[in-house]
């Protein structure tokens, strides 16, 4: 069963998806069952144009990335979660719905901030390096979480290992 990670923003736009493309990307070519998904408590509807070429530059396929509500993973149905991660400080602070994670548990929660690279200044060309060095610093995030034994931690290394990361 996979292991699913939500990463949460305010507008879903940017910083969370760039989070759900490299997860993803990084899980399949580890060959590790993990699956990334994004959401955002109040989702713009689109998809940051810089977020979308920053992934398309490395490779990644952006078919189907849509801005979609944190609603959809606290519905019934939703995929079990694992971990849900926000990214931007105005995530963390609101109050989350609940999620569901695997029978009888809670996702484990954490905040890994990021300055928003929509707000980087020097015109398309700033937007730009600041899209891929977002993309590059979650990246390596992502692939230190996909180092992580998931399927076997428990709760309390989990959250540790977690918050080791984005101090890191």
């Amino acid at each position: 069963m996979s292991s699913n990670v939500l990463v949460l923003c305010t507008h879903n736009s940017a910083r969370s998806v760039l989070a759900e493309g490299m997860l993803n990307h990084w899980a399949a070519r580890l060959g590790r069952d993990v699956r990334g998904h994004s959401a955002g408590s109040a989702p713009s509807g689109r998809i940051n144009t810089f977020a979308l070429e920053a992934l398309r530059n490395v490779g990644i396929d952006t078919t189907g990335c849509r801005s979609k509500s944190w609603d959809e993973f606290s519905a019934e149905g939703a995929p079990p979660l694992a971990v849900v991660i926000t990214v931007c400080d105005s995530a963390a602070a609101e109050a989350c719905p609940v999620f569901h994670g695997s029978p009888g548990q809670a996702p484990v929660k954490v905040h890994w901030g990021y300055p928003d690279p929509s707000n980087a200044e020097g015109g398309d060309e700033g937007k730009r390096r600041a899209f891929e060095l977002t993309r590059q610093a979650i990246g390596y995030r992502m692939l230190q979480l996909l180092a992580l034994p998931l399927e076997t931690m428990d709760r309390a290394a989990l959250q540790a290992a977690l918050a080791e990361i984005g101090r890191s």
